[in-house]
């Protein structure tokens, strides 16, 4: 008897650290893409009714996808908003932070950001921030996305050091979306995607789960290869375009903030929060809210966007292996 016990006791030393990760991990994380402070008259009550959830609900942290704002003292107040949240706190890098001259350097000092692609582990899961804004061509003006060679490496670095499964985020997203006007998504999200599939057969025990992004301003969840591709919409309001101006606030508003009428803004913010478990479920909380003034779609805004382009974040509960 004594000599089983002692092998029992041997095992389960020997075993430990694997008995420990079946344990159930959870975490739960705050969500919020696309605020665009610089576009917005009432930006700083959207980061304050966020905050305020926050600090309520206690996620494990909160991040946004990008297209925050950019570093001018008129738009200050909102960052300190953003920093008045007691927990853990991570930016991703927009194409819209580096507007009005702005360089990646100075976006990344005022958010105290080292890098613009990054990593941490939080409550048995590894978390990957990536930047989406490489240049394809550096000698071409305007937006570009692209995850370059040299993210790219680091980013296959970064999983093979991994001891956890993995989400990621990025502003553009790492799966592609055609909408009337552009195609959104990194250039070389296939090559991405290729990388991250590539990862979970090797390592299926530590394999990517899902990848969460901004920039599109529409609401969807796909799942390719094994991994969910998960896009929010803005806090603000799905851009429209020129075509479909329509003025939707005063007068004042409407001078002070032109770009505003080409927009279709929700009435209030939308954000969620998202919980993922070791024992397989994302689970992401709905919020809805209505269009100010008439829907894109009375505007003629095209019927086959429907499913996505709504002022609501679907409530959903993914599954994965």
């Amino acid at each position: 008897m004594k000599f089983r016990s002692a092998l029992l006791l041997s095992a389960g030393l020997m075993t430990g650290t694997s008995l420990f990760a079946q344990k159930a991990q959870e975490v739960t994380f705050g969500l919020c893409t696309d605020v665009h402070i610089p576009t917005m008259h009432d930006s700083e009550y959207r980061m304050t009714a966020f905050i305020e959830a926050m600090k309520k609900e206690k996620p494990d942290f909160i991040i946004e996808l990008g297209d925050f704002s950019i570093p001018k003292p008129e738009y200050q107040k909102a960052y300190e908003i953003w920093n008045s949240f007691p927990g853990d706190k991570h930016h991703v890098i927009g194409n819209h932070e580096m507007d009005g001259g702005t360089s990646l350097e100075k976006a990344l000092a005022y958010r105290k950001m080292e890098s613009s692609y990054y990593s941490f582990d939080k409550n048995g899961f590894h978390f990957i921030v990536l930047d989406g804004n490489d240049k394809i061509d550096p000698s071409k003006k305007g937006y570009q996305q692209l995850i370059g060679a040299e993210q790219m490496a680091w980013l296959k670095n970064d999983l093979e050091k991994s001891q956890f499964p993995t989400i990621l985020f990025s502003h553009q997203g790492l799966s592609t979306y055609q909408t009337h006007q552009e195609t959104y998504g990194v250039e070389n999200y296939a090559e991405v995607q290729a990388l991250l599939q590539d990862h979970n057969r090797l390592h299926p025990e530590r394999s990517v789960i899902a990848s969460f992004n901004g920039h599109t301003h529409v609401d969807y969840a796909e799942n390719i290869g094994g991994i969910w591709y998960i896009s929010t919409t803005s806090m603000a309001y799905h851009w429209l375009g020129e075509d479909y101006g329509h003025v939707r606030y005063s007068a004042e508003v409407d001078k002070n903030y032109r770009w505003i009428k080409f927009t279709a803004p929700f009435k209030e913010p939308l954000f969620t929060t998202v919980t993922i478990s070791s024992k397989g479920t994302i689970k992401i909380a709905g919020k809805k809210t209505e269009w100010v003034g008439p829907s894109p779609f009375d505007l003629g805004f095209p019927e086959n966007l429907k499913p996505y382009v709504h002022p609501w974040i679907t409530k959903r509960k993914l599954k994965f292996e």
